[in-house]
């Protein structure tokens, strides 16, 4: 199915207007193919640092963020965390080139698996898989990572510049089998009742609409979608939630035993459970996280606005 469902290239892609997004792609390949992985991470945390100037308002956000999610750190350790995360934000673009230009070979020369036995489990029973995922920095080698393992189902949001969509549908399928817009719940659904692996990542804030106000952090009513549980219902599926962090070796891809009595058919018990995997997954590698999302943007009636 996979070569079957990839978009083909089209002469319109070459349109002049396009130029700049083909040489960027263009010096991200020649980047990842040609430099060894330390240089690119060391390039990565200086290009990271370097951003924090010019990006003043995510700063605002990141700052923000840590400030109401990890209150119980001092002012110097908060400034510390921000800094580590821009520059994972910057090792973030050539993680990006990696996973979507990268052979398999060297894709798992870098890759360590952790908990491969409850995806054989799961596989050996026929039951689809919900891959429990947060918007880590390391996203994008999530789920190639995965696919080395076994190629599923991602859930994405398309690209409005076609180019960019064509690179990404194609760089994100290079282990996985197709990917899914993530406003298409019959797709998710099937993809799931058919026995796949479908990666699915609730964590950032996207309105009060199939929403519940719960924990998340030292936030006490933070915006929790309930599509999570919606999924996690259909029938022979577990929950297995599924993460990459890196380290100085490489990266680690963890994934976590089944969720134990997920769902409970209650939303807001069910978005709490997720939630605190997220919490326990994300304080493992905290620089690493996606902070620059106003991930506390939507309160509760009579709650101001936290940005």
């Amino acid at each position: 199915m996979r070569d079957s469902w990839l978009p083909p290239f089209s002469r319109r892609l070459l349109h002049p207007k396009y130029l700049f997004t083909w040489c960027g792609l263009g010096l991200l390949w020649l980047l990842v193919t040609l430099l060894p992985w330390r240089t690119q991470m060391a390039l990565g945390r200086a290009l990271g640092r370097g951003s924090m100037r010019p990006l003043k308002s995510r700063v605002r956000v990141a700052r923000r963020n840590l400030e109401l999610a990890l209150p119980e750190l001092s002012l110097a350790e908060r400034e510390y965390l921000l800094r580590e995360n821009f520059e994972s934000v910057g090792c973030a673009i050539f993680e990006t080139g990696m996973a979507w230009f990268w052979p398999d070979w060297r894709m798992r020369a870098l890759t360590r698996m952790e908990g491969t036995e409850h995806v054989d489990a799961a596989a050996g029973r026929g039951q689809g898989m919900l891959l429990l995922s947060a918007h880590f920095l390391t996203l994008e080698l999530n789920a190639r990572q995965f696919g080395l393992y076994r190629p599923g189902v991602g859930v994405y949001r398309p690209n409005t510049n076609p180019v960019l969509e064509y690179a990404q549908v194609h760089g994100r399928c290079r282990s996985n089998k197709y990917l899914v817009d993530r406003l298409d719940i019959k797709g998710m659904l099937r993809a799931l009742r058919q026995g796949d692996a479908l990666w699915y990542a609730p964590d950032h804030d996207y309105g009060s609409h199939a929403s519940v106000f719960v924990p998340f952090f030292a936030v006490t009513d933070a915006a929790t979608i309930t599509g999570t549980a919606t999924l996690a219902r259909v029938k022979n599926t577990i929950t297995l939630p599924c993460f990459t962090l890196r380290d100085n070796r490489g990266y680690r891809l963890i994934i976590q035993p089944p969720m134990a009595n997920f769902p409970t058919g209650d939303d807001v018990q069910d978005a709490l459970a997720s939630n605190r995997v997220l919490e326990a997954a994300i304080r493992m590698a905290p620089g690493q996280y996606m902070w620059l999302h106003r991930r506390f943007k939507t309160t509760p009636e009579g709650v101001a606005y936290r940005y």
